[in-house]
């Protein structure tokens, strides 16, 4: 697996459109974004909230916000998917993911708006995830939801996901899927590095 380096963020953020056409660009969340973040997990609906976090917040905790806002940080990444609302850039979803080695496998959480939803934006998300995973050398990636959580786990199926017992909470279930090594069909910026990485790697030897 190639490194893949995050020294200029905006090399890896990519363009991916909802149900209708609209762009949705999906790029790593900065520090300068830290309260319009906040501003956008307290307009979720206090249900979309208890999914996430599996737990009732009204807001991010200090210390969880500065993790989002801080890529890299403990192996984490957070993403923000954003569209352009009247020359504004508006946050509509988000996830946040981490690629663990010893397993290759990558595990991520994600919400939208709730005004957002149905419009396709999370299944072109989890597009995107599966993209940035392949990108790290993961061979597979799961997210974690509560049983309740219809519209997670109806998303999950509908974008080809398998499910498994939660090895440690009855309450939740596991979801997860296998990628391909070249996601060829779902390109994106990360992949792309990766690839001209490995093309230089080969080159050298």
């Amino acid at each position: 697996m190639t490194t893949l380096r995050f020294d200029d963020l905006k090399q890896h953020s990519d363009v991916v459109r909802a149900r209708d056409g609209q762009p949705v660009t999906v790029r790593f969340v900065e520090p300068r974004d830290a309260e319009e973040l906040q501003n956008y997990f307290r307009s979720l609906s206090a249900g979309s909230r208890y999914n996430r976090f599996l737990g009732a917040i009204s807001e991010l905790p200090k210390s969880l916000l500065d993790h989002f806002i801080h890529v890299g940080e403990e192996d984490r990444f957070s993403v923000v998917a954003t569209v352009a609302i009247d020359g504004f850039e508006v946050i509509v979803g988000e996830a946040r993911y981490a690629f663990h080695p010893e397993n290759g496998s990558f595990e991520f959480g994600l919400s939208l708006d709730d005004r957002w939803q149905g419009h396709g934006i999370g299944a072109a998300l989890l597009k995107n995830l599966e993209c940035r995973a392949a990108a790290f050398g993961a061979c597979s990636l799961f997210g974690d939801t509560l049983r309740s959580n219809s519209a997670m786990i109806g998303l999950a199926k509908k974008t080809g996901y398998t499910f498994v017992h939660n090895p440690d909470d009855w309450k939740l279930v596991r979801f997860e899927k296998s990628i391909a090594v070249a996601p060829a069909d779902i390109p994106c910026a990360s992949w792309r590095l990766a690839a001209a990485s490995r093309a230089l790697e080969l080159a050298a030897h």
